[in-house]
């Protein structure tokens, strides 16, 4: 299974391609402890960088980046990108733009003083027949200061324009630069299918494999890891 990628030909070795996203942590995951001194238990306590699901997620899908360095100072955003004149295709010279507070209206994220962001993507993506695409904010990427809306595209049948993202920018007091990579999406792949909701009481079974489980989770570490994940 794979996604292709595509930018306008003039834009080839310009543009900081899409990654998988398990060549994307972030350095404060490789740099924090694997445990970590915990005054409600008395000891050491495993981080979440030993919890499978918490780096499985992570490193889950592809990462789209941002294609130059954004200033950002006093709430205004700049930057400093030449990029050729369209031939094959027209797409956007700046790394980003804006949505106005009233597509938002009725929504937590509404503020009527305030628009949204939307940063520009340069790449168009297909995926297999039957697949679609979720894009969504990097997943556990708290550390960055805005938060990219979520949603979900048939790119299997919509795959011949840019897909760009929406954020809410969350940190107004931030002040520097986004570096270009910086991760501005998360692309998740998944398989369009219909599902039914089921709803049951645990049998005899299902109850002494919950208590064994349980059982092992309390004896020893690393039992998720061990049985359950490949």
């Amino acid at each position: 299974m794979s996604l292709t990628f595509r930018c306008p030909k003039e834009l080839e070795g310009l543009l900081p391609p899409p990654t998988p996203a398990a060549q994307g942590l972030p350095g404060w995951v490789r740099a924090m402890p694997a445990q970590a001194y915990s005054a409600v238990v008395g000891g050491d306590d495993d981080t979440v960088k030993r919890c499978p699901p918490f780096i499985d997620a992570m490193t889950c899908g592809f990462l789209i980046p941002l294609f130059c360095d954004v200033r950002v100072e006093n709430g205004e955003f700049s930057w400093d990108c030449d990029l050729p004149t369209p031939l094959q295709a027209p797409f956007a010279r700046a790394p980003i733009g804006l949505h106005d507070a009233a597509q938002v209206a009725g929504t937590p994220l509404f503020e009527p003083d305030r628009f949204l962001i939307k940063f520009h993507n340069l790449w168009t993506v297909e995926a297999p027949a039957g697949w679609s695409l979720m894009f969504t904010h990097p997943l556990n990427r708290f550390d960055l200061p805005f938060t990219t809306l979520t949603g979900l595209v048939d790119c299997d049948r919509f795959h011949d324009a840019f897909i760009n993202f929406p954020a809410y920018w969350r940190d107004p007091d931030f002040s520097g630069v986004l570096p270009k990579g910086t991760p501005v999406a998360q692309c998740l792949p998944i398989k369009r299918e219909t599902w039914e909701l089921k709803t049951e009481a645990f049998s005899e079974a299902d109850a002494l494999a919950t208590q064994e489980t349980l059982a092992a989770i309390g004896r020893e570490k690393g039992v998720y890891r061990r049985r359950v994940r490949g």
